[in-house]
């Protein structure tokens, strides 16, 4: 169980930054099963560890997501919101994408919303195999933009799984981006 997150595990084990399994692969993590097939894995890391990041993926194939294309990026290159979404692939066909996140002093900051925050202090979850990953209320306040029918499973999976901070973190979170987001009727109650 947890094969993909246990890979990523063991390549990630010498980064020195933050690091978390975020996406679908997170919720599974969180409920300790996997409820779901996975089509990709995704890891979260900090914007201002890039550096690192690059630096540890040194001998893999990356591009970065700008404007809908997949662009190679160079080895010095810094990249800038919005742009967030890096994939790299290895000699053996591996794939992992990666996923920058913003930080102010202590604090997590969403990308589409920066009066939205997290402290980092609580970002330090771990799967029974030690795998760390993005608090879910996290991963699903992204999930809510473009709600898909696996999103809405997710949520609906989790949901008995997230204890009242979890769940009051979300609802406001929800009120302030997406107002009228479905999920707000199950958290109001």
């Amino acid at each position: 169980m947890f094969e993909r997150c246990l890979q990523v595990k063991v390549f990630m084990k010498n980064y020195p930054g933050h690091w978390w399994i975020a996406g679908g692969w997170a919720i599974d993590l969180h409920i300790g099963e996997e409820i779901r097939e996975h089509e990709d894995i995704d890891v979260a890391v900090l914007r201002e560890d890039q550096h690192l990041l690059r630096s540890h993926m040194h001998d893999w194939n990356i591009k970065y997501v700008k404007e809908g294309s997949g662009l190679n990026w160079k080895e010095k290159e810094w990249l800038e919101a919005p742009i967030h979404e890096i994939h790299s692939t290895n000699h053996s066909g591996e794939h992992i994408e990666f996923l920058l996140n913003e930080r102010k002093g202590n604090y997590w900051h969403f990308r589409r919303d920066g009066k939205l925050r997290f402290p980092l202090s609580y970002m330090h979850l771990r799967s029974e195999q030690g795998v760390p990953y993005l608090n879910p209320e996290i991963v699903l306040l992204y999930k809510a933009k473009h709600t898909s029918q696996k999103d809405n499973e997710d949520f609906h999976y989790i949901f008995p799984h997230l204890n009242e901070r979890q769940k009051e973190w979300l609802k406001q979170s929800l009120m302030h981006y997406h107002p009228n987001h479905a999920w707000l009727e199950k958290l109001l109650f």
